[in-house]
């Protein structure tokens, strides 16, 4: 009964690695052998499991990736143009540490989107914050957020994020207002935090495609999202057409 009750004033403190580790222990002859320091110890030890395992459900959850995708499972097939030292590098997501900015570029069907999820979820067993968004519909929603004046508190929310996507850069026309919204997200994002690109568009292309007669907003956007960041060009067939081969329709 004693034990019971420990159990249930453990969960009452939300300490249920503890109170999962303790029952373990008890229904466990091995571990009575245990001193006290090493089964407590253990049971610590459950706990900071628990509470990691957890912060992860929920970074992952608030993240909104589109696709279950993972930094493990990169298909580097011949032809796709990824080079597997880069990757290396770039699944420790030290760059997302040093606030830096990543571009994935390529055709359509060419796993732009799933890498740039797989990034996101390895930043996110990692402990950090990531936000998924489709470029044209962010700029929807800062649009209605100045419609109902909420634009500066979505900006602020936007900027605390260790690690932005903006997928689909350049799918769609974009107005004067979403040229200034999106110079507002990356500018706010200039210390420290990084942003992911992906785009049918090459770099090349992209001033013109932001300029629409201002040039010189096209110019400040370039130099947060192009300067310094890596680029990982992808190439080859679709990856979509891939799959269809392989496993049937």
């Amino acid at each position: 009964m004693l034990n019971q009750q420990t159990i249930g004033k453990l969960r009452e403190l939300r300490l249920n690695g503890m109170a999962g580790a303790f029952e373990l222990q008890l229904s466990t002859p091995i571990t009575h052998s245990l001193s006290f320091e090493e089964r407590f110890g253990l049971i610590v030890d459950q706990e900071c499991t628990h509470r990691s395992d957890q912060r992860m459900k929920r970074l992952l959850k608030g993240a909104k990736l589109q696709l279950n995708a993972c930094v493990e499972d990169i298909d580097h097939a011949p032809g796709r143009g990824l080079d597997r030292s880069q990757m290396a590098s770039l699944t420790t997501c030290d760059w997302v540490s040093r606030g830096l900015n990543l571009i994935l570029s390529g055709a359509t069907g060419t796993g732009k989107t799933w890498l740039a999820c797989a990034f996101g979820n390895k930043a996110c067993r990692l402990g950090k914050t990531v936000f998924f968004q489709r470029t044209p519909l962010l700029l929807e929603d800062l649009h209605l957020a100045h419609a109902d004046g909420s634009f500066r508190k979505r900006l602020a929310q936007l900027a605390k994020f260790d690690l932005l996507i903006l997928d689909d850069f350049g799918s769609g026309a974009i107005t004067s207002q979403g040229r200034a919204d999106l110079l507002e997200v990356v500018d706010s994002r200039v210390n420290g935090r990084s942003i992911i690109v992906t785009s049918q568009m090459p770099v090349e292309k992209w001033h013109d495609f932001l300029s629409s007669g201002n040039p010189t907003a096209a110019d400040a956007i370039l130099d947060r999202l192009v300067s310094g960041s890596g680029r990982v060009p992808l190439s080859g067939e679709s990856m979509r057409k891939r799959m269809k081969d392989k496993f049937g329709p």
